[in-house]
């Protein structure tokens, strides 16, 4: 069993480069296929735990029968301070698990490379501190967090999303972007309103900034994990 405990959602949403920097960070990983039908544990006995992202809410059980047990991993991480990072669908259901509100389609959906800007309560916060003010990440989504729970610290917003990262207690953090995905997994995306190629262009155009620093926040958790295991 690795340190770390990966749900997949969907067959394309794999840990990706986040996998791979948790790994030169010294952890184990145990990527779960969910979606493929891959058991989840019933227990959670691992040191962390990563939701990974996918085209569902997070209650939509009769689409995908999992997400019960998903759900139950993340309230059992909640309680027992396992650390917790949830991304899109992960960070949409660490906050309703936490008694926060998602609605489904949402607004105005965001796509590819978008500037994420941090907000005050981030200097403070173990992953998020001393980051640029602004931050390119990729963005899938047309779902969203519209209420965050209470207790919760707002670390990031779009123009379109303002809840793009937050926190619960000391261990558990919540992104609606993508600091996994590479830019050519966005040319199998097919959205409408949206030129591939443009969108293609632009991430590739900001990856030289966006992926040192979420190389770093990747490596601040690992180091929390670690930290926490070894105590």
């Amino acid at each position: 069993m690795g340190d770390v405990l990966i749900v997949q959602n969907s067959k394309s949403g794999g840990p990706s480069r986040v996998g791979a920097w948790l790994e030169a960070a010294g952890l184990g990983l145990d990527v779960v296929l969910a979606h493929d039908g891959a058991p989840l544990p019933d227990r959670l006995e691992h040191e962390a735990m990563i939701m990974l992202g996918g085209g569902y809410l997070p209650g939509e059980d009769d689409r995908a029968p999992w997400l019960r047990d998903a759900r139950r991993l993340m309230e059992q991480a909640l309680e027992d301070g396992v650390p917790v990072f949830g991304i899109c669908l992960g960070g949409q259901m660490l906050a309703e698990v936490a008694g926060g509100e998602v609605t489904g389609d949402v607004g105005a959906p965001e796509n590819g490379s978008l500037p994420v800007t941090l907000r005050p309560e981030a200097a403070d916060d173990p992953l998020f501190r001393g980051l640029p003010p602004v931050v390119p990440a990729i963005e899938h989504h047309k779902d969203a967090i519209t209420r965050l729970p209470d207790g919760a610290v707002h670390l990031a917003e779009t123009e379109r999303c303002p809840y793009q990262a937050f926190r619960m207690g000391e261990r558990a953090w919540g992104v609606q972007f993508h600091p996994e995905v590479l830019p050519e997994r966005i040319r199998r995306w097919e959205v409408d309103g949206f030129d591939p190629d443009e969108v293609y262009a632009r991430a590739v155009a900001d990856e030289p900034v966006s992926t040192p620093v979420w190389h770093q926040v990747t490596t601040r958790f690992a180091a929390i994990v670690s930290e926490r295991a070894g105590a």
